[in-house]
């Protein structure tokens, strides 16, 4: 056993923002910066001990990081074939589902699923007012401005939005559940 007091100290300056790096890693592992950064000088001269040593790997984190992943090729197919569902590429989709796990958020934030709902309500009144606009049209063959055809024309252009805000939602919420939670439906 060597003394803690009589043994050499390592010092150097960082910038704070690579401190605050350090403290992301420590803090979660229950170390200091200082066990954290002995454990990378021992694996950087290669002098770690074969058993107990749990070296952290500290990969380099930047702007585009990547991370490669092997997958089988049946996990690969519906891989692909969910992302095709949502309209994202693979590697899009892989990176939601990453974030969404590691930061607990939900794949369409509450607030903005409540939104859309709102607005496919929202649209369904606008519709069902046209409807009536046109109606009136019909039956009394005056509205100013406007023809009957325009009106309908109008309907169906709403509708067909207040069906495609319906789909997403629900392509929205289907895509993230499992076959289990589908299956018990």
């Amino acid at each position: 056993m060597f003394d803690m007091a009589a043994s050499p100290c390592i010092q150097c300056r960082i910038d704070p923002q690579l401190k605050l790096r350090l403290q992301v890693i420590a803090v979660p592992r229950g170390l200091t910066e200082s066990a954290v950064l002995k454990r990378l000088v021992i694996a950087a001269v290669g002098m770690a001990p074969a058993k107990d040593a749990e070296v952290l790997a500290v990969e380099p984190i930047g702007p585009p990081a990547r991370v490669y992943v092997r997958l089988r090729r049946s996990d690969h197919a519906l891989l692909r074939e969910r992302a095709a569902r949502r309209g994202l590429a693979s590697a899009t989709y892989v990176s939601m589902l990453v974030r969404t796990h590691l930061r607990g958020m939900p794949p369409l934030p509450d607030r903005e699923l409540a939104e859309l709902r709102n607005a496919a309500g929202a649209l369904g009144a606008v519709g069902r007012n046209l409807n009536q606009i046109a109606r009136v049209a019909h039956r009394t063959g005056r509205v100013e401005g406007i023809t009957t055809a325009d009106l309908r024309a109008m309907l169906a252009a709403f509708e067909g939005l207040r069906a495609r805000f319906k789909r997403l939602i629900e392509a929205n919420i289907a895509s993230w559940e499992t076959d289990d939670a589908k299956a018990s439906r």
